[in-house]
């Protein structure tokens, strides 16, 4: 079973062994990515292969073992070991043929204050605060692209990678808008307020992924501007990318030098690109990125936080989770398996 997944492997294994490869170096990152993106999946075929080959025993004993207790044993272990490989199978299907080909990579994640003024900027602090908590559980590293503070402690927008294999697989049914029901800290008669963020998930792109012609783009340097526009340095070190073809936009200025935002900008400019191919492939780029993002309004929501009420509600699953607190702490596995496996189920009726 997936011998050809086993021997593809070795033959990427034997390619990497080749010291000629190193240099070619464009050639050399993508046999390591096929590397990294098939690596996982051996070790659960190793995994099944010994699950099985337990599980066969198991059977042995129930069949020609006389003594009843060990019958018995065989049979309590065999009941788990099927379920083990029933999920393993499932698993390798899912590492194999996954939805999306950039179901592996990194994540780039954007959030925008959306409706709500002073209050949709804390908002989207607090959702940036929840991924950070939900990448450092899941192990994956996070590194802060840009942002755009308020003095308050909110953020108009931030912009940032999760780097962990599947991270975007995982996150992107985090795009849309988020929508939060809370008293906020201003408000003096104890009202309840309603206010949105936007999300944004893109995948993280690599130079082979996406070419992108210099000629194509036009770079602007700027200062580096803190809360409220002041100027925090006179050095022009902040960057605006314009990619003249699609006149998309990115803008960089948290990083310590002018080099260091080139580099985050084209990189979330590539990413964007990505994107718009995949929505492009998926149908129509526009009408798919309006679905992803919404326009920020109240009522073009996925989600909403209800804080009085201690509950997140999904509206696209129709599925609420208490204990509010928790979750904002980032403890949302089970919120984006539970998109991930509606999505999975929809996928077959179609």
């Amino acid at each position: 079973m997936y011998e050809n997944i086993k021997q593809q492997f070795a033959e990427i294994e034997q390619k990497l062994s080749n010291p000629d490869l190193m240099k070619d170096q464009a050639a050399m990152i993508k046999i390591s990515q096929e590397h990294a993106g098939l690596r996982r999946a051996v070790s659960m075929i190793l995994d099944l292969e010994k699950t099985n080959q337990s599980i066969q025993e198991n059977k042995e004993i129930m069949n020609n073992e006389k003594d009843s207790e060990l019958q018995a044993m065989a049979e309590e272990e065999l009941v788990n070991l099927e379920e083990k490989a029933i999920k393993l199978q499932d698993d390798i299907e899912e590492e194999v043929n996954p939805s999306s080909p950039n179901d592996k990579k990194h994540a780039i994640i954007e959030i925008r204050a959306g409706a709500g003024g002073d209050e949709a900027a804390l908002f989207a602090g607090d959702l940036f605060r929840m991924y950070a908590r939900f990448c450092e559980r899941k192990g994956w590293k996070m590194e802060l692209i840009d942002s755009s503070t308020l003095g308050i402690g909110g953020y108009k927008e931030i912009i940032f990678t999760a780097k962990g294999e599947g991270a975007y697989g995982l996150l992107k049914f985090e795009a849309g808008t988020h929508r939060v029901q809370r008293v906020p800290e201003t408000e003096k008669q104890g009202r309840v307020h309603t206010s949105t963020s936007t999300v944004v998930v893109l995948p993280e792109a690599e130079e082979v992924d996406v070419e992108i012609k210099l000629s194509d783009v036009r770079i602007d340097t700027f200062c580096s501007s803190g809360p409220g526009g002041q100027s925090v340095n006179t050095t022009y070190s902040a960057i605006r990318l314009f990619h003249i073809p699609t006149g998309t936009t990115v803008s960089c200025q948290d990083q310590k030098s002018q080099h260091q935002n080139k580099e985050k900008a084209f990189q979330v400019l590539r990413s964007r690109l990505l994107a718009k191919q995949e929505e492009e492939r998926m149908q129509s780029e526009s009408s798919a990125r309006k679905i992803q993002v919404g326009g920020g309004d109240r009522s073009d929501k996925i989600r909403t936080y209800n804080f009085p009420q201690d509950r997140v509600t999904d509206h696209r699953i129709n599925t609420s989770w208490h204990s509010i607190t928790r979750l904002m702490d980032g403890e949302i596995d089970e919120i984006v398996t539970s998109l991930k496996k509606a999505a999975k189920e929809e996928s077959k009726k179609q």
